[in-house]
């Protein structure tokens, strides 16, 4: 579990990164959480667009998201979704206490 103090610092890591994926009209299938799962493993904070065609509602896509590539759910900012799961392999982001 993140605490507040680590929220906060990865909302700012990721306010300059761009949403790499999108979640449309399809929702969230078995393929894409795959496909988020390998980009945390290599970036470590992403950001997923959910667009206006999408059924479910956004908090319900960021859940199933982050339980799926079993990450951290950092924020939902508007119809964006941030999400943070420390890599194996490259480990980039320091967390603070």
């Amino acid at each position: 579990m993140l605490t507040t103090k680590q929220k906060a610092y990865l909302r700012s890591q990721a306010h300059h990164l761009d949403p790499i994926f999108q979640v449309g009209k399809g929702g969230v299938n078995t393929n894409m959480v795959k496909q988020i799962a390998d980009a945390l493993e290599a970036r470590e904070l992403i950001k997923v667009n959910v667009l206006q065609n999408c059924g479910e509602d956004k908090h319900e896509v960021a859940k199933s998201l982050a339980k799926g590539a079993r990450a951290e759910l950092v924020q939902v900012i508007g119809n964006v979704i941030v999400l943070y799961k420390q890599s194996k392999e490259n480990k980039k982001i320091e967390l603070p206490r």
